[in-house]
């Protein structure tokens, strides 16, 4: 199995655990006489097999990105640098955005708002996050689809 296939039947199992949780919280109570419309010990069941199945997946997929190397670098660091890639270019975007928000003055006697950067220079920094963010996540993928899950 591919790592790529790996993860996608890990974000299917994530998926029908949480519903299995709703599931099991929709019938916890049932008014007396009643019986509730699905029993909840075969939905424990249920969950406890998905869950031994999720673990050993998931250490199987994290195993197989700490083994798996590129470039000298393994895939986890890979995905940690990927991630941190993310969060910087989010922050980046949304202060480039407030530092060229042009604030409007309607007479001189207003106090004049300076940028406190150079917007041109951070857009430069910006678009360089966005490409090597790009060119990771493309690593990432190709990875995913040619490494064998251990």
């Amino acid at each position: 199995m591919k790592l790529a296939t790996a993860l996608s039947q890990r974000a299917d199992l994530q998926s029908r655990i949480a519903e299995i949780g709703t599931r099991l919280n929709n019938n916890a109570k049932v008014q007396e006489g009643e019986k509730p419309a699905e029993e909840p010990e075969a939905l424990l069941k249920e969950l406890n097999g998905m869950l031994a199945s999720l673990e050993d997946l998931m250490t199987r997929i994290n195993l197989t990105n700490s083994k798996t190397l590129v470039d000298g670098k393994t895939l986890t660091e890979l995905l940690a640098h990927r991630d941190c890639l993310n969060n910087r270019l989010q922050i980046m975007r949304k202060f480039l955005d407030t530092a060229s928000c042009k604030v409007d003055r309607y007479s001189r006697t207003e106090i004049k708002i300076v940028n406190t950067v150079n917007v041109t220079e951070l857009q430069k920094d910006v678009d360089r996050i966005s490409k090597d963010l790009r060119e990771t996540d493309e690593q990432i993928q190709a990875l995913n689809w040619t490494t064998d899950l251990m």
